[in-house]
């Protein structure tokens, strides 16, 4: 088993450890990457925040950007509705490509399924790395 952490002195090499060491270590680990992924979410949401209201952030190594991407959704009541039971159970129960792939196959009207469609924008936070 390799690692790729060096023990600091006093530490043992897990090599070295009783399974409860590894035990206590992983856990350790994972609390801490567990607490770092919540302050990491905090932290994007308000870097998101303040991007869409026009700010800009970069440091001497990155540069933060908003990037959008569209999802489109079918609303469920909307589509069983139009298209009936038995067709929103059976495309809601896998996903939007099954209802797009009933409509290609002509089980469902495609021009009436792109009329129910519902977009929706999803904001993520990127780092872009400044080169020089």
């Amino acid at each position: 088993m390799t690692h790729d952490w060096t023990p600091e002195d006093g530490e043992l090499a897990p090599e070295q450890m009783t399974l409860e060491q590894l035990l206590e270590r992983y856990a350790t680990l994972r609390d801490t990457v567990q607490s770092l992924e919540t302050e990491k979410e905090d932290l994007a949401g308000r870097i998101k925040a303040a991007l869409a209201a026009g700010e800009r952030a970069e440091t001497d190594l990155y540069r933060a950007e908003l990037k959008i991407s569209r999802r489109v959704d079918y609303p469920l009541e909307r589509f069983r509705e139009v298209f009936g039971d038995a067709a929103a159970l059976e495309a809601a129960t896998i996903d939007r490509r099954k209802a797009e792939a009933l409509a290609r196959a002509g089980d469902l009207d495609g021009e009436a399924l792109r009329n129910l469609a519902v977009g929706k924008e999803i904001q993520s936070l990127r780092l872009v790395p400044k080169t020089y």
